[in-house]
């Protein structure tokens, strides 16, 4: 008989300060790493926390915490990439939802597999990518995503979900509506290309590579690019608490984006795909309205990127909620728009 999976050291009135990007000072009445599937159906089993709501934790970089939390914050620390399939055009790679989004396309790049460069350096973890259906520069996690493994917390059982299954959307997926609070994702399998599928159309990146006089860039190229793009652009959160992009980009039906664009033709705007919706940069919104570089106490706008809400050190989270409502407040003043916000608020 195989040994009984032990249970996992839990931790008391735990502070999650250096678990998020934000360094908002809050405790977890309970805290647990877990290193597999196995190790948390233990935790299950014992029924020593069934009292409490339990809350994953990847990254920690997409999230706004106001208040300590009354739960059980499980550290999903799975790690471990693989390749599972290959053919002679696609490599099938699969990774640990614990893994580090950034290191994981680092690992790709290496490997000069395609698909994911341009999400160079966006925060967090692999477990967490498909849930936001994170994207960047014109790429998004749907686009080369294959399956994924989750683990359904009432019937304990490991499930596979395709893209269809996932239902895709902008900066949504399954997880964050129907399936919210229902599964533990586990792993997340992408498929990628074994030849380069360059994409350069999008924000600064031809710019930069130009200034670089690159003209037929390789993978490795385009995701320096974009490492070097977000560095210049976007504060490094060990040295100003920050989350990323806090709002979406809004987008508009067609006949009221042209109502907006005829207001401000100077306002920048891209087509959606399979839309005929048009989409508009938050961040041109929130700077136009005077927010660029505004500071309340320790928290503020940050100078080089209105879309990043920022804590300059001791910021509560009720302090960045409230200057996000009155962003909000502004802009749908300003413009009519209701801007929706990126950030998971606990």
């Amino acid at each position: 008989m195989p040994s009984p999976i032990a249970l996992p050291r839990v931790f008391e009135n735990y502070s999650l300060q250096a678990l998020n990007t934000f360094g908002i000072d809050v405790k977890a009445r309970y805290f647990v790493e877990i290193q597999s599937i196995e190790q948390y159906l233990s935790l299950l089993n014992s029924g020593l926390y069934a009292h409490v709501p339990h809350v994953f934790w990847g990254g920690g970089s997409n999230v706004l915490l106001t208040q300590d939390l009354d739960a059980l914050v499980v550290k999903i620390a799975i790690y471990g990439i693989e390749v599972i399939k290959e053919d002679d055009q696609y490599v099938w790679v699969r990774a640990g939802a614990g893994v580090v989004w950034h290191d994981f396309v680092l690992y790709t790049v290496a490997h000069h597999w395609s698909g994911i460069e341009n999400l160079s350096l966006i925060p967090g973890t692999v477990g967490a990518a498909p849930m936001q259906n994170i994207g960047a520069y014109g790429v998004e996690i749907k686009d080369s995503f294959d399956h994924l493994l989750a683990f359904h917390l009432h019937t304990h059982v490991l499930q596979t979900f395709d893209a269809a299954t996932c239902e895709f959307g902008y900066r949504e997926s399954f997880f964050k509506h129907d399936g919210k609070g229902q599964y533990l994702i586990a792993y997340v399998c992408f498929k990628l290309s074994k030849e380069a599928q360059i994409q350069t159309s999008y924000g600064a990146i031809k710019d930069v590579l130009q200034a670089k006089n690159i003209l037929e860039p390789s993978i490795q190229d385009v995701s320096q690019a974009v490492i070097e793009i977000r560095q210049s652009k976007l504060p490094d959160p060990k040295e100003i608490g920050n989350s990323g992009s806090f709002f979406k980009n809004p987008t508009l039906p067609q006949n009221q984006a042209e109502v907006l664009m005829k207001a401000y033709p100077q306002i920048p705007h891209y087509p959606v795909a399979g839309s005929t919706d048009i989409k508009f940069p938050a961040g041109w919104l929130i700077e136009q309205a005077g927010w660029k570089g505004f500071r309340d106490g320790d928290a503020g706008v940050h100078a080089k990127q209105a879309l990043v809400l920022v804590n300059y050190g001791k910021a509560t989270g009720q302090e960045i909620l409230r200057l996000s409502e009155k962003i909000k407040s502004s802009i749908l003043t300003k413009f009519g728009i209701s801007l929706e916000t990126e950030v998971n608020i606990l």
